[in-house]
């Protein structure tokens, strides 16, 4: 018999997907790593598996534990279902701008969701900082701190980037993703320039960051206003991102996004979110700069279940100022 042994067995060795009318358009051909077909959804359950396997390993987390992570969704989801193989409490502190899609699935996974007003990372009730005091005061928990943690950053340079190296034969040109906590392109791209040091790593970012400016001039500035994505763009260099052997970066606007988003659905069958769409757009840019011919891989990060009542909202894109795509069979 050959089988997983439980949920954290099946985690990673997700397939790369060609990509076909924009690897057609570009003459290259573009690669989607399908890390929506994680466990839980997204590429987050690696970092959040290798985030809980080294607070075992330290013996941080006992028996009974707690884990508390501040999280945008994606990575709370992977925790909750990872504290459920596990045996552990799962608290997530949510910014309240998050898709209402998400925070219910949190709950329906037992999750303790507690929403709270989305305010800067240097103002003390940011998420992230209410995670930390929280389980500072607990008993035989842990603060996930998946931003500053760098298991986050080894998951990727276990696991993702080998699979890459592997999936590609090492016939790889670029590496396109973008970043949240920094743990996936920092990771990723340092297992895949220590195999070949010509990879190029470009970073793909929404408005309204601070990394795209740190990547182009060397300094953590804000450029642009903010976006419609969710659980990407920093206005802060995390300990995840710090050194990270990025080449570039590409800042993607919000209406690039949702054009690549439906284009990825009408065009390949893909349902994916909005950090997909980014990734996809800056992936296209870059192939389009390299020129034909070459190898391009990036990351089709989730699904776009989770964004079903925005991103595919034709409703909500108007009042965001967006205008949503038709699909090329519709009449005008």
């Amino acid at each position: 018999m050959k089988y997983s042994d439980g949920f954290l067995d099946v985690v990673g060795n997700t397939p790369l997907i060609r990509l076909k009318g924009v690897s057609e358009e570009t003459g290259c051909e573009i690669l989607g790593k399908a890390e929506f077909l994680n466990p839980s959804g997204s590429v987050k359950d690696r970092a959040a598996k290798f985030i809980v396997l080294a607070a075992e390993a330290k013996g941080e987390l006992g028996p009974g534990g707690t884990v508390v992570e501040g999280t945008a969704g994606n990575t709370g989801i992977g925790l909750a279902q990872i504290c459920n193989a596990r045996g552990y409490r799962c608290i997530t502190v949510v910014p309240e701008t998050q898709s209402p899609e998400k925070l219910d699935l949190l709950r329906a996974l037992g999750a303790e969701v507690r929403t709270v007003p989305a305010v800067p990372y240097k103002d003390p009730n940011n998420f992230q900082k209410l995670a930390g005091r929280l389980a500072s005061e607990m008993d035989n928990t842990i603060w996930a701190n998946q931003f500053d943690n760098l298991a986050n950053r080894e998951a990727h340079i276990q696991t993702t980037g080998p699979e890459i190296w592997r999936d590609t034969d090492g016939k790889i040109d670029a590496f396109v993703s973008t970043s949240g906590t920094g743990g996936t392109i920092s990771g990723t791209s340092i297992f895949l320039k220590s195999k070949n040091p010509n990879i190029v790593t470009v970073l793909a970012d929404p408005t309204g960051t601070a990394t795209w400016h740190y990547i182009k001039h060397g300094e953590a500035k804000v450029v642009g206003g903010g976006s419609i994505s969710e659980g990407i763009g920093s206005t802060r260099i995390t300990a995840n991102f710090e050194g990270a052997p990025i080449d570039d970066a590409e800042m993607i606007p919000d209406q690039e996004c949702v054009d690549m988003v439906y284009r990825l659905l009408y065009e390949d069958g893909l349902f994916l979110g909005g950090s997909s769409g980014i990734n996809v757009a800056a992936a296209v840019r870059v192939a389009k700069t390299m020129g034909p011919g070459h190898t391009i891989v990036t990351l089709l990060c989730d699904s776009g279940g989770r964004y079903q009542s925005r991103l595919f909202n034709p409703d909500w894109l108007r009042e965001k100022g967006l205008n949503p795509p038709r699909h090329p069979a519709m009449s005008v």
